[in-house]
């Protein structure tokens, strides 16, 4: 059997994301209202900057009300492409641009109360470009040894999951590759 959508609302739509709260009939016959977030998914970088350092971001989260550790990511706009949203966000956030891009995987952050997908990129041969940062963002960019970040997420530094998960997934995948990025 598969799980039946009886009825859907949208409680609040919002400039990212709605909240929308689904009542459905679940394998085993129960039927429940079930909330979540509507997300339009998103991609998140680690760019390389040479083989032993990349670049990390120090940015302003209002619902922590501080300044986190992060990998540049971003949102899908409506219509644009898992890639294009990746180049895009990179060269905003970071002022660099990258032309070899491998698909690291992709994620689902938090999926009791989301359908985001998050697809994680390692971007390499890095090259300055015009940074475009949003209204609303505040962001310091870093370059940072992969050893020190590595260090970074033992001490509980970082704790954003898209970030641990895309650090590990890029430590992961350089091990066994050799990587020539210039």
């Amino acid at each position: 059997m598969a799980i039946r959508i009886n009825n859907r609302t949208t409680l609040h739509q919002g400039r990212v994301y709605n909240l929308v709260t689904e009542n459905v009939t679940l394998d085993n016959e129960v039927t429940t209202d079930v909330e979540f977030i509507q997300h339009p998914g998103a991609t998140a970088i680690i760019p390389m900057i040479d083989p032993t350092h990349i670049i990390l971001l120090n940015q302003y989260r209002h619902a922590l009300r501080k300044y986190i550790w992060e990998i540049p990511a971003g949102t899908l706009d409506p219509g644009e492409s898992v890639m294009n949203c990746a180049r895009r966000e990179l060269i905003e956030e970071t002022g660099f641009s990258a032309d070899h891009w491998h698909s690291l995987g992709e994620i689902t952050p938090v999926p009791g109360y989301s359908d985001e997908r998050i697809h994680i990129f390692l971007a390499t041969d890095l090259q300055s470009a015009e940074r475009h940062l949003d209204e609303d963002e505040i962001i310091q960019v870093h370059r940072v040894a992969c050893e020190d970040a590595l260090d970074m997420l033992r001490r509980g530094d970082i704790q954003d999951a898209k970030s641990i998960a895309g650090l590990f997934l890029a430590l992961d995948w350089l091990k066994f590759r050799t990587l020539d990025v210039s």
